[in-house]
């Protein structure tokens, strides 16, 4: 009997174990059961679902919702009837729903039965449209009248303060349409040169636009701008200016700045509008409101929604934060759809548990599954609450980055600025005393005031370029007044023009000055014309080529009380993919051409704008530029200079516009590529031409291109630019050179480990043996005298070439096989080789090693890099690299304190794998194989 009590002891205590946890729990979900969160019915009657505006407010409405499931929400759909939407209220109102929320079709329809809701003493949210009584709980909304002001000022802004503006309007009697007009005219009253040339009534769908604007678009071809109260009616406008061909003129500016691919956010980045102002849908707010009504918390009645400019400045930004909200609210869906699979698990095993209720074992192990099921769901419930928090942390960091960026800009401008201001000095200090020097009449040779007056254009530029970066920082922060005086216009321009006579003379350039009137009288600021214009003709100065022309015109405008500048070039013209960005700022250009600072266009359109003036050009490739600088005949009394002042005269120098090169437009040929790039004998050889004198020039090209391929220079500075740029296998140079002599070419050459090891041909009419010595103490190869036999000059040039080859195998050979380092001697080439060496043998550990780390080490491009290591050893620098791994390898695989994995690692292989694989392909063994080649067992 006592045998028996201790057996069914322990079964009696586990079962009545479980049969407490069952009873717990059943108690537990009895009193869940009596505290029921309370239920509510929420109604929304929307005029619209047929809009991406309306279906972003719906979206944000459901997503709020996932957070509320006591929450029952009905949607009825007005479809823009707004008869309709007064049926359907009513059905509201005899469904008892517990909140109203109403977004009108029309105001005045509407507000009957929204008061009759609201006397009933249902609580009614208006959101986005209100009504005309102030009979409703809580409004939820943008300012449309705040709306329409920011568009009119950010319009005013745009256009420079002068323009004409078409308002395409939203439906008629719609109080968004009145209210965002109201602001948007109000906000233009500000800009007396800004003129509301047309309105055009939409019904805030494209196709009315598309309908209704051609035709007003030909009555007013001086639109030159035009506001739509949304982003739909903004891309109907776009398309129908694009197809009218006005899209490159006409900007387009829109309403809502809604997220996704054919939202405005899109649509600015796309380039399709200029800008687009955010007018949020507010679904989430319209239902936290809702929910604080219903749950008696603190609510205000007025919760109005901020507005803000999206343009080309911040529209990354937007997207990007969009974007990474979107993912997250995915991320908050996913768990709530886990949370309901454990609610309906949990919900499941209860049922089961009371359906085998008789059954008691069974009932209790049903009650511990639900149990455990329960903290799950508590455990999920507090993740999903702390994925919450997070969320709303990173909202905040999310605009705390955007204001840190935006500080940081500034604080990078203002640096940009100062350090602008520190160049003045020393400048300063180099132009005075060189100035001194050559006003003085000092006993000079001619080289040494050359080299004088090289100092000084050089300086000069440099000054001027300087300056522009000070006028771009005070433009920038709106720190440049304008100080005008009257003047005659034609007379600055033509002193200005004579600056340009001299080197375009040298160039072969004819000039035209085509003033329409003698004399054009005109309030303008001398300092800050003489830089636009300056600007404009050193610009088109450099694109017009020999026998080319530019012609300077004056015109009149009465009708528009304005004048207008045009510089006609017979340049290349603008490629099409520049014509986009040839006024922003540094911006250079894929057209090949001479460098410039990309400064020099972006700052005369922005001296031009703050001028209350206009700068436009049209260009047609091959056939030339045209930039056309329009100025008002009259100013604000606030630009004009006090009584009595004399404007400065501009100071323009023929020297430094000689050595200027043209500031802005500059449009840089890209670097060449690695496949251009070719060494060795033969047909592949690349040789260089330097030679002033162009006869002689083209006979050396025609001799040598059926054997080489050949490059040409008429001067040093060019040479020497050219050699560093193509890395070429010899050089034929002449020793009579303007400004660089061939000597110093040949100097050069040698002492810049670039082209150290290039052969260097003289040729030159002077035979003197002494002089045939200098020219090789300078380090040429060959000295031929002028006149010269071309088939001994071809075969010299094999010759050295033949020579060179077997120069880089001996370099290759001095990577001995038993250590990865290059002996230092005095040659350059050698030098330059044990600098590669040591860089790559610091960084053999580093796996993500990369050749344009090793060139940024050696303060060189990776394609100089690639050219330089192809022509002196024959291999590319990846290749070079690994040599020198694998080279390295074998000093570490005899030391048996490392693994192979751990030699592997040290010298920079991303797996053990790779590193035996590259190992055996190089040495034709396995690095197991070598280390029991070349290590002694311990006996």
């Amino acid at each position: 009997m006592k045998n028996r009590n201790v057996f069914f002891r322990p079964i009696v205590v586990a079962l009545s174990g479980l049969l407490f946890g069952w009873l717990l729990l059943r108690a537990t979900a009895g009193h869940a059961q009596t505290n029921p969160a309370p239920h509510y019915v929420i109604g929304f009657s929307q005029c619209t679902t047929a809009d991406a505006w309306r279906q972003a407010m719906l979206a944000g409405m459901r997503k709020e919702l996932s957070f509320y499931p006591n929450v029952t929400f009905r949607l009825k759909d007005a479809r823009d009837d707004s008869r309709r939407q007064q049926q359907q209220i009513q059905e509201f109102l005899r469904e008892k729903v517990d909140l109203l929320i109403v977004s009108a079709n029309e105001a005045e329809p509407v507000t009957p039965v929204v008061e009759e809701a609201f006397n009933r003493g249902i609580p009614v949210v208006i959101l986005d449209r209100r009504t005309t009584s102030k009979l409703y709980t809580a409004y939820v909304g943008g300012n449309n009248v705040e709306v329409g002001r920011a568009a009119g000022r950010y319009v005013g802004s745009l256009l420079g303060g002068r323009g004409n503006v078409l308002e395409i309007e939203g439906l008629a009697g719609a109080s968004p349409a009145v209210d965002r007009h109201r602001g948007f005219a109000a906000a233009l009253a500000a800009y007396p040169g800004v003129r509301l040339a047309a309105r055009v009534q939409g019904d805030w769908k494209r196709p009315s636009v598309i309908r209704n604007l051609p035709a007003v678009l030909r009555a007013h071809p001086e639109v030159n701008l035009i506001f739509a109260h949304n982003d739909r009616m903004a891309l109907g406008a776009y398309q129908v200016c694009k197809q009218l061909g006005l899209s490159h003129r006409v900007r387009v500016v829109g309403v809502d700045g809604l997220a996704g691919p054919q939202g405005g956010i899109q649509l600015v980045q796309d380039g399709v509008l200029t800008a687009t102002l955010l007018y949020p849908p507010g679904g989430e707010e319209a239902i936290r409101t809702a929910m604080r009504i219903l749950q008696h918390q603190p609510y205000d009645k007025e919760n109005v929604l901020g507005t803000m400019v999206i343009d080309s400045t911040n529209v990354l930004t937007m997207k990007m934060q969009t974007e990474q909200l979107a993912a997250q609210q995915q991320d908050i869906e996913r768990q709530q759809r886990l949370l309901q699979q454990q609610r309906d698990t949990y919900a499941s095993q209860q049922t089961v548990l009371y359906g085998l209720a008789g059954a008691l074992l069974l009932v209790a192990a049903l009650g511990l599954l639900a149990w455990r099921a329960l903290r799950a769901n508590r455990r999920i419930a507090r993740v999903l609450a702390g994925q919450n928090e997070e969320i709303r942390s990173q909202r905040n960091q999310i605009q705390e980055l955007a204001e840190r960026a935006q500080v940081e800009t500034e604080a990078k401008l203002r640096f940009f600025t100062n350090f602008s201001h520190e160049l003045r000095t020393p400048l300063t200090l180099i132009l005075g005393p060189v100035e001194e020097m050559l006003t003085t009449g000092a006993d000079f040779t001619a080289a040494q005031r050359h080299d004088l007056g090289l100092v000084r254009r050089n300086a000069q530029r440099l000054l001027r370029l300087v300056n522009q970066l000070m006028d771009f920082r005070k433009i920038d922060v709106g720190k440049m007044p304008v100080r005008a005086t009257e003047g005659n216009l034609v007379a600055f321009v033509r002193d200005i023009l004579d600056a340009f006579e001299k080197p375009a003379r040298q160039k072969g350039v004819a000039l035209r000055f085509l003033p329409a009137e003698p004399t054009v009288l005109l309030p303008f600021d001398v300092n800050i014309l003489d830089k636009v214009f300056f600007n404009l003709l050193a610009n088109a100065l450099k694109f017009t080529p020999e026998r080319g022309q530019i012609t300077v015109s004056i015109q009149p405008v009465p009708s528009e009380n304005s004048v207008r500048v045009s510089v006609e070039d017979t340049g290349r013209g603008i490629s099409e993919q520049d014509r986009a960005h040839i006024f922003e700022w540094f911006y250079q250009g894929q057209q090949p051409g001479a460098q410039g600072s990309g400064m020099g266009l972006a700052l005369a359109l922005g001296l031009t704008r703050l001028h209350q003036g206009q700068l436009t050009f049209t260009s047609l490739s091959g056939q030339g530029s045209t930039f056309v600088v329009t100025l008002p005949l009259a100013l604000p009394a606030a630009m004009l200079a006090p009584a009595g002042s004399v404007p400065a005269a501009p100071g323009l120098a023929q020297e430094e516009l000689m050595a200027a090169p043209a500031a802005g437009a500059a449009l840089a040929a890209p670097e060449a590529a690695e496949a251009g790039f070719a060494t060795g004998e033969g047909r592949d050889a690349l040789v260089l031409i330097i030679e002033d004198n162009e006869e002689v020039n083209a006979f050396l090209a025609q001799k040598l291109r059926p054997h080489f391929q050949v490059r040409t220079a008429l001067d040093g500075s060019s040479g020497l630019r050219l050699a560093a740029e193509l890395i070429p296998d010899l050089v034929v140079c002449d020793v009579m050179l303007p400004e660089i002599s061939g000597l110093e070419v040949v100097a050069q050459l040698k002492g810049d480990w670039r082209t150290s090891h290039v052969p260097v041909v003289l040729l030159t009419a002077r035979g003197a043996p002494e002089q045939q010595v200098e020219g090789v103490q300078a380090g040429a190869d060959l000295y031929l005298t002028k006149p010269f036999n071309p088939t001994f000059l071809l075969e010299s040039l094999r010759t050295l070439l033949s020579n060179r080859e077997r120069q880089r195998e001996h370099f290759r050979r001095e990577l001995s096989v038993d250590t990865a380092t290059v002996a230092p001697a005095q040659r350059v080439d050698q030098k330059f080789l044990a600098d590669l060496t040591a860089i790559i043998e610091a960084n053999l550990e580093r796996a993500e090693l990369s050749v344009e780390d090793v060139a940024r080490s050696l303060g060189i491009s990776r394609v100089q890099l690639y050219r330089k290591v192809k022509a002196v050893l024959g291999t590319s620098p990846t290749d070079f690299v690994q040599s020198i791994r694998l080279t390295k390898a074998r000093q570490l695989l005899l030391d048996d304190a490392l693994t192979i994995a751990e030699v592997a690692y040290r010298l920079g292989f991303n797996s053990p794998s790779y590193f035996s694989t590259s190992f055996k392909a190089r040495y034709q063994i396995s690095p197991s194989e070598y280390r029991a080649l070349h290590t002694t067992p311990v006996e």
